[in-house]
C-alpha cells in the first residue's frame, strides 16, 4: 500500500512542539498587539450575517474572485495561495498520523497528498519568482516596496525550495517504490545520487532541522508582517458591508449629548475602520484605479490607509508611555469600573500628535475625492475608502467651516433656493409645465413621480434630456406628474461633500412633501438623485420604489410599450457608453443602458474602462460644483479615452456625465467629431 515512514532519519523530533509552542506564542502576541490598536475604536457591530460571511470566504477568500481580475498579479497571488493552501492540508495529515495516531496517511489518501503537494508547491514557487520579478524587476508604479516584502519573500522560497531538496534527499537515500508521485522531488533526486549514505543522512537531517525552523520562524513572524493579511484580508472579507455601497453613517442632529459632528480624531472611528488599515495589503489596485491619484493630484487611497495605520501605531504607543508614567490610582474591586470609566484616555493633543485632519491626511486630498469608489471595487479584501474621507469632510465642514469656498456658494444655493444653481426655486417647474407636464397636485392619480432633479429642471443642456425622457413616456401612455415647485435638490452633493446639516433638511422636506402625496414609485434621470432617494432616504421615513430612466426605458422596450426605430442615422451608427459610478459601481447597472443602445441599432464599442472599472467623469462627492485646481482635468482624461474609440457618439445616463464629457469635447475641440448624447436624447429620436 503506498505510504511512507514519517520522521525517517529524525532523532528528537520531539523538539518541534517546544517550536511550535513558542511559534505560536510570537503568533498569538502580535495579533493581541493590533487587537489593542483596534480597540481605540468606537464599537461596530459587524457580526450580524454570518452566513453571507462565510459565502464571502468562499468566493473572495478562498476562490480569490477580485484577485483574479488583474492576469499577472492574480495569477501570482493565486499560485502561491493555493500552495500554501494544499501545503498545509498535506501537513495537517501527516500531523493527525504522526502525533495523533491516526492511521491515515496511506492509500488512495497518500498519493493525492504526494501529487498535489508538489504540483501546488511547484506552483508556489512560480508564484514567488513571478512575484520577486513583479516587485523588483517590472517595478509598477503602485508596489512601494519595503524591507519586510523582500524578507517574506526570501522566507517563502527557501522554505518551498527546500522542502521538495529535503524530499530529493530523502528519495535518493532511502528509495521509495512510490517516488514517482512526488515527482518534483523525484527530479531533484537525481542530483544526490552519488553521495554515500551518510553523507545523504547528514544532509537530510539538516536541512530537515533548517526547513522545520525556517517555518516555525514563519509562523511566528506572520503577524509582524505583511503577511499578516493572510488573516486579517480573510476577516475583513467576511465582515465587509453588504447591500447598497456608500450609504454614510447617519448623524442624529437631535442626540444633544453629542459634542462632535464628522470624525476629526482616530478614536472617532470604528474599530472595524482601524482594523482596515492593518488588513490593507498595500496592493496598490486601489491607486492604480483612482481618478485623483491618475490625474496627478496628490490623493492616493492606499497612502490613506496606510498614513492612518501608521497613525494607529503612533498613538497606540504614544498612549502606552503614557500610561506608564500616570498610573491609574488604585481602588478595592467594587469601584474599579467607577475608577475606569473617570480616567479618560488622553487625546491626540494631550499625546502631543500630529492632527489627523491635516498633518497626517491632506486637507486637498479630503477634496479631490470624486467618491467614485473605484478604489473599493477593485480592492481584493473589502478596504472602505470613501466613508472616512467623507466623515473627515463632516468635520471640516460642520466643525470647522473650512471647506472650498466654491463649496460655500452650492451650499448657500440649495439652502436659500433648494438647487445648487441658485435660481429661484418658484422657477422650478416653468420647463417642464411648459411642455404638457402636469403636476402630482393637477394629477393625483399619477403611476409614476417623474424626478427631473435640479438638472433636469433648471439646467439647459440637461432639459433637453428631460424633454427627450417626456416625450418617450408620453408615447408610451404612461401616466407620470412631477412635484413641480415642491420638490427641492435631493442633497447628494451636500451630503458628500460633508455638510450633513443641509442634507437632512432638503432630504427630510422632500421626504414630507412626497408621503404627503403617497407616492410609490419615481423614476429619476439622475444617478445620483436615484441612488440617495432609492438607497439613502429609506433610513428617513422615505421608501419608495425608484427606478432609473435607462432601466424604466428599457422595460417600455422590452414589453412592447414603446416602439423604436431601429435603423442607424447615416452619422450616428456607433457609439461608446460611459458608466456612470452611481449608477454602475453603487447600483450596478450596466446592461439595460446598452440593451437600449443597441435596440436603437448602434453598434456600441467599450472604451478601455468600462463597467465597474469605468473611469470616473470628475463630478461625483459634489466635486460638481468645485475647482479642479490640480493635475489634469479628470473629465478631459476620460473624454480622451472615448476620442480614441473613434465612434459617432458618446452615450451618457447621468447629467453630471453629460455636462463634464461635453465639457471635455469641447476643450479638446472635438464638436465636428463625436457628440455626447443622453440614452433619452437617442431613444427619442428613434420612435
Amino acid at each position: 500500500m503506498p505510504t511512507r515512514e514519517l520522521y525517517w532519519n529524525i532523532h528528537g523530533h520531539w523538539l518541534l512542539y517546544p517550536l511550535f509552542l513558542i511559534a505560536v506564542g510570537f503568533f498569538a502576541y502580535g495579533f493581541y498587539r493590533r487587537l489593542r490598536l483596534w480597540k481605540m475604536g468606537q464599537p461596530e457591530n459587524r457580526w450580524q450575517d454570518v452566513k453571507a460571511g462565510i459565502k464571502d470566504l468562499v468566493v473572495y477568500g478562498l476562490f480569490q474572485k477580485r484577485v483574479l481580475k488583474e492576469t499577472f498579479p492574480g495569477i501570482m497571488h493565486v499560485s502561491i495561495f493555493w500552495g500554501f493552501v494544499i501545503l498545509a492540508f498535506a501537513t495537517t495529515i501527516v500531523a493527525l498520523q504522526a502525533d495523533f495516531g491516526m492511521n491515515i496517511f496511506h492509500g488512495g489518501l497518500y498519493v493525492f497528498i504526494k501529487l498535489s503537494a508538489n504540483l501546488f508547491g511547484l506552483l508556489a514557487i512560480i508564484g514567488v519568482i513571478m512575484a520577486l520579478w513583479r516587485r523588483y524587476v517590472i517595478k509598477p508604479d503602485r508596489l512601494d516596496s519595503k524591507m519586510d516584502d523582500g524578507i517574506l519573500l526570501a522566507l517563502i522560497l527557501i522554505i518551498l525550495v527546500t522542502g521538495f531538496v529535503i524530499e530529493g534527499v530523502r528519495m535518493a537515500a532511502n528509495p521509495d517504490p512510490w517516488a514517482i508521485y512526488g515527482f518534483v522531488g523525484y527530479g531533484l533526486s537525481a542530483l544526490f545520487q552519488g553521495m554515500s549514505a551518510e553523507s545523504l543522512g547528514a544532509l537530510h537531517r539538516f536541512l530537515w532541522w533548517f526547513h522545520l525552523v525556517l517555518a516555525m520562524t514563519f509562523i511566528g513572524y506572520l503577524p509582524y508582517s505583511k503577511l499578516s493579511h493572510i488573516v486579517l484580508g480573510l476577516a475583513n472579507q467576511f465582515m465587509r458591508k453588504r447591500g447598497p455601497i456608500g450609504i454614510p453613517e447617519t448623524i442624529d442632529f437631535e442626540d444633544e449629548s453629542l459634542e462632535t459632528f464628522g470624525k476629526s480624531r482616530l478614536t472617532e472611528f470604528s474599530w472595524k475602520t482601524l482594523f482596515n488599515t492593518d488588513a490593507c495589503i498595500r496592493c496598490g489596485r486601489c491607486q492604480d484605479n483612482c481618478p485623483a491619484y491618475l490625474s496627478g493630484k496628490h490623493l492616493s487611497p492606499k497612502r490613506v490607509i496606510q498614513d492612518m495605520r501608521v497613525y494607529m501605531e503612533e498613538m497606540g504607543e504614544a498612549r502606552q508611555k503614557h500610561a506608564t508614567a500616570n498610573p491609574a490610582p488604585a481602588a478595592s474591586a467594587e469601584g474599579a469600573e467607577e475608577v475606569a470609566a473617570a480616567v479618560e484616555a488622553p487625546t491626540e493633543e494631550e499625546l502631543g500628535l500630529r492632527a489627523l485632519i491635516g498633518e497626517v491626511i491632506p486637507e486637498e486630498d479630503l477634496w479631490a475625492c470624486t467618491t467614485c469608489r473605484s478604489c473599493e471595487q477593485q480592492c481584493p479584501i473589502f478596504v472602505e475608502h470613501v466613508d472616512k474621507t467623507i466623515d473627515m469632510r463632516r468635520n471640516l465642514v460642520l466643525m470647522e467651516s473650512r471647506f472650498p469656498t466654491e463649496a460655500q456658494l452650492a451650499f448657500k444655493n440649495m439652502e436659500n433656493n433648494g438647487n445648487p444653481w441658485g435660481i429661484g426655486w418658484a422657477s422650478r417647474a416653468d420647463f417642464l409645465t411648459g411642455i404638457g407636464v402636469q403636476t402630482l397636485a393637477e394629477n393625483p392619480d399619477a403611476e409614476i413621480l417623474y424626478w427631473p432633479g435640479c438638472s433636469g429642471a433648471y439646467d439647459a443642456r440637461n432639459q433637453k434630456v428631460s424633454a427627450a425622457l417626456v416625450k418617450l413616456m408620453q408615447k408610451a401612455n404612461v401616466n407620470f406628474a412631477i412635484l413641480g415647485n415642491e420638490e427641492k435638490c435631493c442633497g447628494d452633493s451636500a451630503r458628500k461633500l460633508g455638510n450633513e446639516y443641509l442634507f437632512y433638511s432638503l432630504a427630510t422636506e422632500n421626504i414630507e412633501v412626497m408621503n404627503s402625496h403617497g407616492v410609490k414609485k419615481i423614476v429619476t434621470q439622475c444617478p445620483h438623485c436615484f441612488n440617495i432617494l432609492k438607497n439613502e432616504y429609506p433610513e428617513f421615513g422615505g421608501k419608495y420604489e425608484v427606478i432609473h430612466h435607462t432601466e424604466y426605458l428599457n422595460e417600455l422596450v422590452q414589453s412592447g410599450r414603446l416602439k423604436l426605430d431601429n435603423t442607424p442615422a447615416n452619422d450616428q451608427k456607433t457609439i461608446t457608453y460611459h458608466d456612470s459610478c452611481y449608477l454602475g459601481r453603487y447600483n450596478e447597472i450596466y446592461t439595460q443602458p446598452r440593451e437600449l443602445l443597441k435596440a436603437a441599432g448602434l453598434e456600441v464599442r467599450e472604451m478601455a474602462h468600462h463597467h465597474e472599472k469605468s473611469f470616473c467623469c470628475g463630478a461625483g462627492g459634489g466635486r460638481m460644483w468645485l475647482e479642479e485646481k490640480e493635475g489634469e482635468h479628470i473629465n478631459n482624461m476620460r473624454t480622451d479615452e472615448a476620442l480614441r474609440i473613434g465612434t459617432d457618439l458618446v452615450g451618457t445616463a447621468c447629467p453630471f456625465c453629460l455636462t463634464m464629457i461635453n465639457d471635455g469635447i469641447a476643450a479638446r475641440e472635438a464638436e465636428e467629431k463625436v457628440k455626447a448624447l443622453d440614452i433619452a436624447e437617442i431613444l427619442a429620436s428613434k420612435i
